[in-house]
């Protein structure tokens, strides 16, 4: 058994399933054997300046004792300067945790009491299991359709608390095939402590094969007409925003094929840079295209008139999830270079 072993049981960790869960645990390790160090070293000091700066008799006047600027300099210094190595490289650390790698898998996660709801932006869709590939790594967008949850996979070290309103991320690369736990770690109800899913990571051919298969199953529900109004009867994330988008009246604003309207093109929209009203510069990702539905008058693009309605409590979570998948899906790197062209009907706004 090797020293890791050791440790790792000792502390009663669970598996090591993901490509950074390893790095975590050393990071664990260190700040436990430092502070453990540091403990032992002042309880050591005590002990030594107990016995020998003890008073021997009842006339005895205390010691007075002047240190020198060398020895103020290691007190204050030392403590410094390993609480600085702990803040570099647990903010290293932090930044790996939220920077998924490029080319990641994209899932859709919604939590709703007392369920974990997993959407492929390619077609199937999951309740309890989010069956990912093995060494492929996967972000998750998440977001809460009621309370405040945390999604908790202590396998894989991944912790992310997820919100009503907006989107949060986080990401993994499973290493261990088989299935690994899925809690929720913030209080959201009674039901709270039943609220268990499961990641089941399995070889990538197979992933695949489930992968076609499902896509399969969906071609034949449309050719026979089967269910495929919402984005959980398994539908396309991407198409179901088209729908989503007819009803609730966005291509009245909003164009998708580059062309001045009352509000931004959607084409080229998603990893464009915008420019707000109040000269700010916002990136737009998935927190901003859901931010924009939910609290529009938020962050106002320049040269647009501040008319858009909220959809807070209009539209589902994954209603939220196929418009921000279609948005995605409308790509253009020339428009994605320049600001979003002025409105074609402002003077509407401004008799």
């Amino acid at each position: 058994m090797t020293g890791e072993t050791f440790v790792h049981r000792l502390l009663f960790l669970p598996p090591q399933a993901s490509s950074i869960a390893k790095a975590v645990d050393h990071l664990h390790y260190f700040i436990i054997g430092t502070t453990m160090f540091g403990s032992v070293g002042v309880a050591l000091v005590a002990l030594y300046l107990f016995v020998r700066w003890r008073r021997r008799s009842e006339d005895q006047r205390s010691y007075r004792v002047e240190p020198s600027k060398t020895f103020e300099v290691l007190v204050i210094g030392g403590p410094l300067s390993l609480f600085l190595l702990w803040f570099v490289l647990g903010f290293r650390g932090y930044v790996k945790l939220y920077t998924p790698p490029p080319g990641a898998m994209d899932v859709y996660v919604t939590a709703k009491q007392w369920m974990w709801k997993f959407s492929y932006p390619d077609g199937p869709n999951a309740i309890d299991v989010l069956r990912v590939p093995e060494n492929r790594p996967v972000r998750l967008l998440m977001t809460s359709r009621d309370v405040i949850h945390s999604f908790f996979v202590p396998d894989f070290r991944v912790k992310q608390d997820v919100l009503p309103g907006r989107y949060t991320q986080t990401w993994f690369e499973a290493v261990e095939l088989g299935r690994h736990q899925i809690l929720c770690a913030e209080y959201c109800g009674l039901g709270h402590s039943m609220m268990r899913a499961w990641v089941d990571v399995v070889p990538p051919d197979r992933y695949d094969a489930w992968l076609a298969d499902q896509r399969r199953g969906l071609a034949s529900r449309q050719d026979m007409g089967g269910p495929v109004g919402t984005p959980e009867a398994g539908t396309s994330l991407a198409r179901e925003g088209v729908r989503v988008a007819e009803r609730a009246g966005c291509f009245k604003c909003h164009s998708i094929d580059g062309s001045a309207h009352i509000g931004p093109t959607w084409l080229g929209l998603y990893h464009r840079t915008e420019v707000m009203t109040d000269g700010r510069r916002i990136y737009v990702d998935e927190a901003y295209l859901t931010k924009s539905m939910m609290d529009p008058m938020a962050d106002i693009v320049a040269g647009f008139e501040p008319v858009m309605p909220t959809f807070q409590g209009k539209l589902d979570a994954p209603e939220t999830a196929a418009l921000v998948e279609l948005i995605k899906s409308l790509q253009s790197r020339e428009l994605q270079r320049h600001p979003a062209a002025p409105p074609a009907y402002g003077p509407i706004f401004r008799r």
